[in-house]
């Protein structure tokens, strides 16, 4: 079986990362989406309302693509939870250049902790490749329509955070 893990913080979930979720489908049998607990950022979404967000969202992908997708909370190193899920794939999206010149770098630090574990990466569809969860927050902070770059749940979700 080809088990993929697509780690992030989903803060919150996006158009852009659910078009890789879809697109990474196709090439492992299970996805293990990563929901990273990183207190270093300080998520405007806590972990419960993330992994519920995320799970909502591949719900409704893995009943349309008939694939396994399971979402697994994570605070250790990505390589340690690669390991954990038994995932020998790990997969990214790339919107920019700036995205590539940090993921080089992290996969030439995981190869060197687990070189059997291969890094995908997945260039973000053009009409997504703008969308950050970062600027989403700011948008909707200030107010702003966010519908074009996040699924409904999240845009209520965020109009709850932010009245």
């Amino acid at each position: 079986m080809r088990i993929g893990l697509y780690p992030g913080t989903f803060d919150p979930i996006t158009l852009g990362h659910i078009d890789i979720i879809q697109r990474a489908m196709a090439l492992v049998d299970r996805l293990v989406i990563g929901v990273a607990i990183n207190r270093d950022k300080g998520p405007l979404f806590n972990l419960e309302e993330r992994v519920a967000m995320v799970e909502a969202e591949c719900a409704a992908i893995q009943s349309r693509t008939g694939g396994e997708i399971v979402v697994h909370p994570f605070e250790n190193l990505l390589i340690d939870c690669a390991r954990d899920v038994g995932a020998g794939i790990i997969v990214r999206g790339l919107r920019a250049v700036a995205d590539f010149e940090y993921e080089f770098q992290m996969v030439g630090m995981n190869r060197a902790l687990d070189a059997s574990i291969e890094t995908v990466f997945m260039m973000a569809d053009a009409r997504r490749q703008a969308i950050a969860s970062k600027l989403v927050k700011e948008i909707a902070r200030l107010g702003g329509d966010v519908s074009k770059f996040v699924p409904p749940d999240v845009v209520e979700a965020l109009k709850r955070k932010f009245g």
